[in-house]
């Protein structure tokens, strides 16, 4: 003669209940990720603009002809050149929420459309004096960052 247990729906119960707790578990560190993952990205985001836009303005004006190539006009970085015995000049400057860049015969008169549109930021605020460069940036997130960069050679054209 066989002995049979009786079968208990509890045991049923209780493995439903850990799977359950054990998907909760899931679907909250899921959630949790997913809004760490993208405040991070945004952070970044935001960061890239303010470094990208700073750098590109500390990077053009680096690659400058040293002696006094460097100069500031109606809220633009002017950087002038001579190449084969003509005068150029490469103007940065914000306009409509942009930072643009326009590279063209120096004394030349051009509308500010007639540039080549960089990277997102609110205003620029040039200024020299001597032979610093200051130049306070808004990004297009309304961050402010403050540069001041020694020319060189020391001086302005």
């Amino acid at each position: 003669m066989r002995f049979v247990r009786p079968k208990h729906h509890t045991d049923g119960l209780v493995t439903l209940l850990l799977f359950g707790v054990f998907a909760a578990c899931v679907l909250s560190v899921l959630l949790t990720g997913a809004k760490v993952y993208r405040d991070i990205t945004a952070g970044n985001r935001r960061e890239y603009s303010r470094r990208t836009c700073a750098q590109y303005i500390v990077t053009k004006v680096r690659q400058a002809p040293s002696g006094g190539g460097v100069d500031v006009s109606d809220n633009a970085i002017n950087l002038r050149e001579t190449i084969d015995g003509e005068d150029y000049v490469t103007s940065i400057y914000c306009h409509d929420g942009w930072l643009w860049e326009i590279f063209t015969f120096d004394g030349w008169d051009f509308d500010p459309e007639d540039g080549e549109k960089l990277i997102e930021a609110r205003e620029m605020t040039p200024s020299l004096k001597d032979g610093l460069l200051t130049v306070d940036l808004v990004d297009a997130n309304g961050e402010s960052t403050h540069l001041v960069l020694t020319l060189r050679g020391g001086g302005a054209s």
